[in-house]
């Protein structure tokens, strides 16, 4: 399989993660980003521990992770590189959900996998009453977010992750104020 074939996907499943699935999200996130920007197992085991309702994963019938999405709940509207390592900071009630990372294997991307999670807890995050969605991803991968409905919030000052530059892209819900 390559990038964007059109092969039809296997049956597909969307579930939360647990525990059992650290060896397989330490994996995939190794796959699909550079040492310097991936979460190492020690801080997926913490986020498991503490928010594994913030992970939504794709997965085949045979349980082979295909794509994955995490981050945590916070009343803090802007998104800063100590929440990847201090999972304690998640708030279950937190008026905005942050997306840490958005990780599908290489042999799947171009297929809808990113867009299912996503829109999966963009779903589950409207449902749970938050404020919206804020995630930072590189410059070259606003537009992807932007047919989502993020909008572009600029440069990040409080993400500078791996060296890399990162734009701060938010969702609003519907009805939701306008200042942070």
């Amino acid at each position: 399989m390559t990038a964007g074939s059109t092969t039809r996907l296997p049956e597909l499943r969307v579930r939360h993660a647990c525990v059992e699935d650290l060896e397989a999200v330490t994996a995939l996130e190794r796959v699909c980003f550079p040492p310097a920007e991936a979460a190492d197992r020690e801080s997926f085991a913490g986020r498991l521990r503490v928010y594994p309702e913030c992970f939504w994963l794709l997965e085949e019938e045979n349980g082979r992770l295909l794509s994955f999405v995490d981050g945590f709940a916070t009343d803090e509207p802007d998104l800063t590189d100590e929440m990847y390592a201090r999972p304690e900071m998640h708030q279950p009630a937190g008026k905005w959900q942050m997306i840490f990372g958005v990780n599908t294997h290489p042999d799947y991307r171009g297929r809808g996998c990113a867009t299912r999670l996503l829109r999966a807890a963009i779903d589950e995050a409207r449902a749970r009453g938050r404020a919206g969605v804020v995630l930072t991803c590189k410059p070259e991968k606003r537009s992807f977010y932007a047919r989502l409905g993020f909008a572009d919030e600029g440069v990040s000052p409080l993400s500078t992750h791996g060296g890399a530059v990162w734009h701060q892209m938010r969702l609003r819900f519907a009805g939701e104020e306008t200042d942070g």
